[in-house]
């Protein structure tokens, strides 16, 4: 009998330490890879090169969008400070089910500081794929 209370007490530590992650923090290497795919994409912006940047996103932005030059206007018009970043931080991230909420503390070509909240889907292959932004006022965002 203390032997089955061992291992159900085990289970329900392994299921809540599962749980834990998959709302949680992330790990540093996915962290890690996160931020590089928002960098990336943040320097193809850069060099106004829309088929390395429309190349980070995930599969249904793709196909939202279905071509780099649309994706680039749709950037152009309404993701400034993040098409053309002054300033870059990178905040806390979290976990929520199998994505990763990526907080982005963005300074504005205006000089307009946002926080850009980048939604990320780890893809089939492992990489790290941008499934949406939100520009939010820095007040508007609560950590």
């Amino acid at each position: 009998m203390n032997s089955l209370r061992v291992l159900l007490a085990l289970c329900l530590i392994l299921a809540l330490g599962a749980a834990a992650q998959a709302q949680g923090t992330p790990g540093a290497s996915e962290r890690d890879a996160v931020a590089r795919t928002i960098q990336a994409q943040m320097e193809a912006f850069k060099r106004d090169d829309g088929v390395e940047a429309f190349s980070y996103a995930s599969p249904g932005i793709r196909e939202a969008f279905r071509t780099p030059e649309v994706f680039m206007r749709m950037v152009r018009g309404g993701y400034a400070p993040v098409y053309r970043p002054r300033a870059v931080a990178f905040l806390e991230p979290r976990a929520e089910g199998g994505d990763i909420l990526q907080p982005v503390r963005v300074t504005g070509p205006d000089g307009e500081t946002v926080i850009a909240l980048y939604r990320m889907q780890r893809q089939a292959d492992g990489t790290w794929k941008i499934a949406g932004v939100v520009l939010l006022r820095t007040g508007e965002y609560a950590s």
